[in-house]
């Protein structure tokens, strides 16, 4: 009885609250940043693909691009976690905040 009633509760909170926090994913972080800024989001998360091409030099470009076109918004750096497949890199999600 208390796993049911746990699940609606957390279901009727979910339905009806609004996110203060999404996550998008896509290859250009100044539209994201831009669609962030316009939602009006605290806190947001992307995906920074950094598989295809040079895993070194080219990661740290793709990371200082986002980083930027979200610093002009506003946004700051909160985390960024590496994700690796079978040891190769394959990207990083990068969380951020509006202070």
């Amino acid at each position: 009885m208390r796993p049911l009633l746990f699940a609606a509760l957390l279901a009727a909170v979910t339905c009806t609250a609004v996110p203060a926090h999404a996550g998008l994913f896509d290859r250009n972080p100044e539209k994201l940043a831009e669609e962030a800024q316009s939602a009006g989001l605290g806190a947001v998360s992307i995906w920074i693909d950094v598989s295809w091409g040079f895993r070194t030099q080219g990661a740290a470009n793709h990371l200082n691009k986002a980083h930027q076109a979200f610093a002009d918004r506003g946004y700051k750096v909160l985390s960024v976690e590496p994700y690796i497949e079978n040891g190769d890199l394959e990207g990083f999600f990068v969380t951020y905040q509006k202070p």
